[in-house]
């Protein structure tokens, strides 16, 4: 039973990427890892993960029915009550999401699904920080140097790495908030490479929770290996 100071909190778990750098025949999201599907690994979290009440699982319209019968039913996702068609964009995927919480929600999670290997620690963490700040995002410090280049392939500038962050998803806010961001973005015409970035357009500022190095996206071949020796580490 849901106390009553507590956040009724939703998830967005985008999977409607086509993926096409993995040059491979399936989606992505369907890639399996130990034999078990990668959306499939991030749903299971968000499963387990008691703060989330309810989950919008947004995926290209035309996996809508491939996706309730082999991941969500087979591996009995109860929380999944809705999935809906993905848009042109990732944001338009997200906007899609949103608009089919549960009309309880006061916080929102938004998370890719081709991200298995968040942990139930994290999310707890992104949502406390967006029920404290408004908005929150998964982060790790950056390890490499990283340097500004011209168009002509010159470093301009080294950055100072001290203050500089990997954003990752989970990325939480307010559900208020991230509704007005959107619809700005939508009548602006205005792109983001994340949802914070539309945000931070109203004004609001970003807190960075520390997550994982493990909390890698599935975007290349070469990720599969990596994901594989993070699975096997984990059911060891």
């Amino acid at each position: 039973m849901r106390k009553n100071n507590e956040a009724f909190v939703s998830a967005v778990i985008v999977a409607a990427g086509k993926g096409t750098r993995m040059n491979m025949d399936i989606n992505k999201q369907y890639v399996e890892i130990l034999d078990k599907p990668v959306l499939a690994w991030t749903l299971q979290v968000f499963e387990d993960c008691r703060n989330i009440k309810d989950i919008v699982l947004v995926v290209a319209g035309q996996d809508i029915i491939y996706c309730k019968q082999n991941i969500v039913d087979l591996y009995g996702f109860k929380k999944v009550r809705v999935i809906v068609a993905g848009g042109e964009e990732r944001q338009h995927s997200v906007y899609n999401g949103l608009k089919e919480v549960d009309n309880r929600t006061r916080i929102v999670v938004i998370h890719d699904g081709a991200r298995p290997f968040v942990t139930r620690e994290c999310l707890a963490g992104v949502i406390k920080a967006a029920e404290e700040f408004g908005v929150a995002s998964s982060a790790v410090p950056v390890k490499d140097t990283i340097k500004k280049a011209n168009s002509d392939g010159f470093v301009e500038e080294s950055l100072d790495r001290n203050t500089l962050w990997a954003i990752h998803t989970p990325q939480a806010f307010r559900y208020n908030l991230i509704m007005e961001a959107h619809k700005k973005a939508a009548d602006d015409g205005f792109i983001g490479t994340d949802d914070t970035v539309l945000t931070e357009r109203l004004g609001m500022k970003t807190r960075l929770v520390v997550g994982s190095y493990e909390n890698i996206k599935i975007t290349t071949q070469e990720d599969l290996i990596i994901a594989q020796a993070i699975a096997e580490s984990r059911i060891i």
